[in-house]
């Protein structure tokens, strides 16, 4: 009887249906041996090494702790509870940290439950008051998540994105490599017009799923390179070409918010996308080639359609669409006004978040609006995910423990005013981009890392752009493993690629993409300014 059930399950099943990749209707992907023994030990261990951290570890360093190099904020909290006080605040930073990377990479409980934790933990032990630690769920990058999602789901809600996506593979998907490059270009379209890389593969996945089915990738036992290629470089698309505007992911905001509060100079939507919109073009490019000729070539057979029709069902779904709507038409004009104003800001003046609110709301006005707020699609366990992540940074700016590590260990190594920039730029780019390796959350990279090159930059004398927003183009390099990124946890369910798939074509662009850095740091970057004497000096 349960056969006959199964059997008919299997029929019912329709490969070609794009209801079928919905997110809430992917299957559940069984967790690895590996990845059950993580998430059992990740509990204790966590737990384990806060105990050792707050109660029994006394860093030597937080016992010289140098006032005059702390930033300003920490040095007001530093004045007002005395230095005893601000290391034991240091230590629970620490002791807090420690317990959420270990949480966050072996998932032992949910991530939005480890970031809920985090908050009331640092609230607890005193590190931050409770009006600063609930308060980061109203950082201003959160209301650009939050419109970001109004404005994706009036993207799905009139079939727009569908329409634009179905409408390019249909006269531009003629055969598999035209396929991939096609959604190469996809993505560039709205990475311009989206901020939240989740939602991106929410609306691609559906149809780069079904495009799957058709060439024979169906998932499970049935991998082929079709499938790990379709799947594989969209997830690198899709962060990849956030990469390319400040607008295309928080972290990109929040990195050049605080590169702004560092220096007196201004980073508008206009200078990011001029020196790194370039670099993500060939990035995708490159990772293009790098999958179909080295890692996932096709044999011939996977070439062509395995389905009969497959694409002509396609077309079906485009032509169902329908001539274009008002309602499109209506969404088309919002876009390109957002767009345009996020282009011009070095002209208005007027913020991306505060441009995003403002699309949101004519998006949401009745009768003249495009969609209601019933409609809208936010994933707000994702929010809370994020407001853990801001919390950590806030933390992380009243100890300034980034900077009292850095200075610590600068120090312990000898390093003097004599240092070459390229030891700090190698040194500090390096860092950014392998800490994708480990870290869950590309806010929490960007706290980390953007104020250590920051006060690099302060304590050697170097131009903070020099350092710091090399540093902040590599936020976007998280897909190699699923846990690294939201879009590489949800694509990953698709069950098309192993975990040995992702990890070596994930770390060989991430080396890629390192070289290029130091590349474009020695090149075009100073000849844009943004590095002035180059990495070595050589141009």
């Amino acid at each position: 009887m349960s056969k006959t059930l199964s059997t008919a399950k299997q029929v019912q099943f329709d490969p070609l249906d794009m209801n079928n990749y919905k997110i809430e209707k992917l299957p559940k992907r069984s967790k690895s041996k590996f990845e059950k023994v993580l998430a059992t030990i990740g509990g204790p261990l966590a737990i384990l090494l806060f105990i050792l951290l707050y109660f029994f570890a006394q860093p030597l360093y937080l016992s010289h702790i140098n006032p005059d190099s702390l930033s300003q904020y920490a040095r007001k909290i530093y004045d007002t509870v005395g230095s005893a006080e601000f290391s034991r605040m240091n230590m629970a930073m620490l002791a807090v940290f420690a317990l959420s990377i270990i949480l966050w990479m072996t998932e032992a409980i949910p991530n939005y439950l480890t970031s809920l934790i985090l908050i009331i933990s640092l609230v607890l032990l005193g590190v931050l008051s409770e009006k600063e630690a609930y308060a980061q769920l109203g950082h201003k990058v959160m209301w650009l998540n939050i419109m970001s999602f109004v404005l994706a789901s009036m993207l799905v809600k009139t079939g727009l994105a569908k329409r634009f996506a179905l409408w390019f593979i249909v006269h531009f998907g003629k055969r598999a490599s035209s396929i991939f490059l096609s959604f190469l270009f996809i993505n560039v379209v709205l990475s311009a017009f989206i901020s939240a890389t989740t939602a991106k593969a929410a609306i691609l996945l559906p149809i780069f799923m079904v495009i799957a089915a058709v060439y024979g990738a169906r998932g499970g036992n049935d991998k082929n390179n079709f499938g790990r290629n379709i799947v594989l470089q969209n997830l690198f698309y899709i962060n990849i070409g956030a990469g390319g505007f400040v607008t295309g992911s928080g972290a990109n905001l929040l990195a050049a918010s605080l590169i702004m509060g560092a220096t007196s100079a201004d980073i508008y939507f206009s200078d990011w996308m001029t020196a790194n919109f370039p670099v993500a073009l060939a990035m995708m490019f490159l990772g293009y080639i790098i999958a179909v000729k080295i890692f996932f070539p096709l044999k011939k057979e996977e070439r062509l359609p395995q389905i009969e029709g497959g694409m002509a069902r396609l077309k079906n779904e485009l032509a169902k669409l329908g001539k274009i709507s008002y309602q499109e038409i209506k969404a088309i004009v919002l876009f390109v006004s957002i767009l345009a104003l996020w282009s011009t800001d070095k002209y208005h003046g007027i913020s991306p978040t505060a441009v995003a609110f403002m699309g949101a709301i004519i998006a949401l006005l009745p009768r003249i609006g495009i969609l209601n707020w019933n409609e809208v699609d936010i994933p707000w366990h994702l929010m809370l995910f994020s407001a853990g992540a801001y919390t950590l940074g806030a933390g992380f700016k009243a100890t300034d423990l980034p900077s009292i590590s850095v200075n610590a260990a600068f120090d312990a190594m000898g390093f003097g005013n004599n240092t070459p920039f390229w030891i700090f730029y190698l040194s500090l780019t390096g860092a950014m981009m392998f800490s994708a390796l480990i870290f869950q959350s590309k806010t929490m990279r960007t706290m980390i890392f953007v104020p250590i090159a920051i006060g690099v930059a302060h304590r050697f004398n170097y131009p903070v752009v020099s350092l710091a927003l090399p540093v902040a183009f590599l936020i976007e390099y998280v897909f190699v493993l699923p846990f690294n990124s939201k879009p590489a946890a949800l694509l990953y369910e698709t069950d098309q690629y192993s975990l040995t798939d992702t990890f070596k074509y994930g770390i060989t662009m991430m080396f890629v993409g390192w070289f290029v850095n130091i590349l474009l740091g020695e090149t075009y970057w100073h000849w844009i300014g943004i590095v002035p004497n180059g990495v070595f000096g050589i141009f």
